[in-house]
């Protein structure tokens, strides 16, 4: 019957561990949104292809043989003609004009021999320029192909890391849980050849063995403290979580702790001044409250409390311990309780709220020492009815909103619908939300509860 080993994992995080836990979640939070800002950024950079001009023309040389006919405009002889003063004229003329057609007409052979030249040149430009776009084009297409690719296998880095890292995370987890079991076999072998050391010198019986009710210590103990160790989450989360339950004893004394665990609530106790004391049925517990100077024995707590005078306690917590209980031993245990509490002592007990599914699945179920859930409605009637009055049960330890189903929203005016076609989507969402306000209230609500009540 050990406290709180439930595996609480949904708040195994303290104000040390939360706090780290939280700077590494907006580490990574900040990191992915600067690496999806870039990935955006980057698929926002990919250009399509432009539109790239085809070719040149290819080079048109109809016109160079007309050109070449053409060019020749002084004929092979000089003209002849008329004898008398019109020949002598005639003569006198082509003397004059005949070096400039002359000139001209080597200038006219000169160019179209040019141009026949350069037809070569013009074509093998005209070709280089074709296949020069050609080969842009592709490139072009090319690099935008490899810039969609890049984009998509950027898009892929955050679920393979993510698979990886799930896959750390998981090897990680069986490290820790086998290492934490080291540990704890590992101290409990050092206290046992302890106490077999320093066996022969004690004539008293130890506080252990005074208990008869405790039975047989288990070899096996440490095992369930590093079952703690893995899921429950350390001293200071523990005491950070019992913090507010320290405030009903203030003033009180002989205060007892049910299942007291690692003694975290006992430490709250001890230092707001409350006299208390703490028993545990796992002797690895007790001897590591002991070890840390709290008054703690190994014991039964049924047996326990029938071993005490009547009124004689100030106060009694037993923090997820009622689930690890037969009913028949649960309902002895609040009979056993109302006695040996005195008048106006209070009763405080937490327990794992199965009203809750999310709560049941992953917290109940996981500890195989966990006896029967208890509905908050059933454990109050069993106060109520051993005797304790002012009975009122506490919700604790609230489900966040954004773990729980998301409802819709209502569809908006206008956008093309008529009517009668808003008016069924508005009904199908205000159906669609109460169907998940009833899961919400089922799935997502309170992981644990406490009752408090008066003897």
């Amino acid at each position: 019957m050990t406290n709180r080993p439930d595996g609480d994992v949904h708040r195994a995080q303290g104000p040390g561990a939360a706090g780290e836990q939280a700077r590494l979640i907006a580490e990574r939070a900040a990191a992915d949104r600067r690496y999806n800002e870039k990935l955006t950024a980057l698929d926002a950079s990919i250009g399509r292809v432009p539109e790239v001009p085809t070719g040149p023309a290819p080079y048109d040389d109809r016109q160079l043989p007309a050109l070449g006919d053409l060019s020749a405009i002084v004929p092979p002889e000089m003209p002849g003609g008329t004898r008398g003063w019109r020949g002598r004229l005639r003569t006198l003329v082509w003397e004059l004009v005949a070096p400039i057609l002359r000139r001209q007409q080597a200038f006219n052979a000169a160019l179209v021999q040019h141009l026949k030249q350069d037809v070569a040149a013009h074509r093998e430009v005209s070709s280089i320029v074709g296949t020069s776009v050609t080969v842009l084009r592709d490139e072009l297409e090319a690099l935008a192909t490899f810039e969609s690719q890049l984009a998509q296998y950027l898009q892929q880095i955050t679920p393979f890391v993510d698979t990886k890292m799930r896959v750390l995370e998981y090897a990680m987890e069986e490290l820790r849980m086998s290492a934490t079991a080291a540990q704890r076999a590992s101290s409990a072998v050092k206290r046992e050849l302890d106490r077999l050391g320093g066996a022969g010198a004690q004539a008293a019986p130890s506080a252990d063995i005074a208990v008869s009710q405790a039975g047989p210590a288990s070899s096996d103990s440490y095992k369930y403290v590093g079952f703690e160790d893995c899921f429950r989450g350390s001293p200071e989360d523990i005491r950070a979580r019992l913090a507010d339950y320290a405030r009903y004893f203030a003033g009180a004394s002989d205060v007892l702790d049910v299942g007291c665990g690692r003694g975290e609530f006992l430490d709250l106790l001890k230092a707001a001044g409350v006299r208390a004391r703490g028993i545990d049925a796992n002797h690895e517990m007790a001897d590591i409250c002991r070890v840390r100077g709290l008054d703690v024995v190994t014991a039964d707590a049924l047996g326990y409390l029938r071993a005490q005078r009547d009124e004689s306690l100030g106060g009694l917590l037993a923090a997820q311990v009622v689930e690890h209980l037969e009913p028949q031993y649960l309902i002895q245990f609040l009979e056993a309780a109302h006695h040996k509490l005195r008048p106006g002592a209070l009763l405080v007990l937490e327990t794992i709220n199965p009203a809750c599914w999310v709560a049941f699945f992953e917290s109940y179920i996981r500890d195989i020492t966990h006896v029967r859930p208890l509905h908050p409605d059933t454990l109050k009637y069993l106060v109520v009815a051993s005797g304790f009055h002012d009975v009122n049960v506490q919700f604790r330890s609230p489900i966040d909103e954004a773990g729980k189903l998301e409802r819709l929203q209502a569809p908006a005016a206008g956008g093309g619908t008529d009517g009668a076609g808003l008016k069924a989507v508005a009904d199908l969402t205000r159906a669609f939300n109460a169907n998940m306000d009833r899961l919400n209230e089922r799935l997502f609500t309170y992981l644990d509860y406490a009752i408090v009540a008066a003897r």
